[in-house]
């Protein structure tokens, strides 16, 4: 197989791993309780992956990323269950949300090497970008738009990062 036969084989791979996630929606503001749900979920993902990623990729850039991702999601996870209580809001899970990023798993799960570090960049872009308009579109209350704020410029940060990885690669 050429290299670019190679290449192209990875990209189309990453891009049907990616897909499901890739449906952005169209960052409607979510009710308190879905919010919850939807950012849980970009919590479970993260985590996820980074862990998939680090058992799985020998690329320095993704483990790298992976790295940051487990850290800090691990930690907005905390912080979401806070401000959860803190607003007195119920767990809600948004219903589009945890099968595709449940799907995305299980397929990267399935991956190794290259295929693996193409599929992780691409799928880590595609959920960076969507939760990064539906966190600019957030409309929660007291802690959970506070919460919602200060994930904000990190979520931007990971997107240009993730874009930079699935560039990369």
């Amino acid at each position: 197989m050429t290299n670019i036969t190679r290449r192209t084989a990875l990209i189309f791979t990453a891009f049907a791993l990616a897909a499901p996630l890739a449906a952005v929606h169209a960052a409607d503001t979510l009710p308190d309780s879905r919010f919850v749900g939807y950012a849980q979920a970009i919590n479970d993902f993260e985590i996820g992956s980074a862990r998939l990623a680090l058992a799985k990729s020998s690329n320095e850039n993704v483990r790298g990323f992976a790295t940051r991702a487990l850290a800090d999601h691990t930690d907005a996870a905390e912080r979401l269950s806070k401000a959860r209580s803190e607003a007195g809001v119920t767990y809600a899970p948004d219903p589009s949300r945890p099968a595709s990023t449940i799907a995305v798993l299980q397929r990267l799960g399935g991956l190794e090497g290259p295929e693996f570090d193409v599929a992780f960049a691409n799928a880590q872009l595609a959920l960076m970008t969507e939760a990064e308009a539906q966190y600019g579109a957030n409309s929660q209350s007291g802690g959970l738009k506070r919460y919602a704020q200060e994930e904000l410029p990190k979520m931007q940060r990971r997107a240009e990062y993730a874009r930079r990885l699935a560039g990369g690669l």
